[in-house]
């Protein structure tokens, strides 16, 4: 079971289930008054590909943990005001219904924890080096989506 870090930012690349309303309840501060909590599942569909049954994913922890801490410290940079933020990601098979990416951010407002969250996973999709394979009832394959992995700044 993951259990939350003692300070304001959880950053975690992991095999476990991740434990989206643990991160929710965890990104609760007394000063903050907004939380949004993004939970990614794998879907039962992809474009031209129905049946999916599960997803798999691959990364090398020594470079993803680094990337999330970048997208976290920009984060803070564009809303200094923020309380806290997870960035949890799951490797290996992620069965259909399950979480792949979580992102809690909380803030004293609303506006600065939707806009923070949101540039989270956007820029957790464009910058941190995660493979992802996909079965469906005709067949797989690794990244039939990928896209070209940028700088968290870009």
């Amino acid at each position: 079971m993951l259990t939350p870090p003692s300070d304001d930012t959880w950053l975690r690349l992991t095999e476990e289930s991740l434990p989206v309303g643990t991160a929710g309840d965890w990104a609760v501060r007394p000063n903050c008054g907004a939380m949004v909590v993004f939970s990614g599942t794998a879907r039962d569909h992809a474009p031209g590909r129905e049946g999916v049954e599960r997803l798999e994913y691959e990364a090398y922890e020594e470079h993803v943990v680094p990337r999330l801490a970048e997208i976290a410290d920009e984060m803070r940079r564009q809303w200094p005001t923020l309380g806290r933020i997870a960035l949890l990601h799951r490797v290996g098979v992620v069965p259909v219904g399950e979480s792949s990416v979580v992102v809690a951010v909380s803030s004293p407002h609303r506006p600065e924890s939707f806009e923070a969250a949101r540039f989270g996973i956007d820029t957790v999709k464009a910058t941190v080096p995660i493979w992802k394979r996909e079965t469906w009832s005709d067949g797989e394959s690794w990244g039939l989506e990928t896209q070209h992995i940028s700088e968290v700044g870009d």
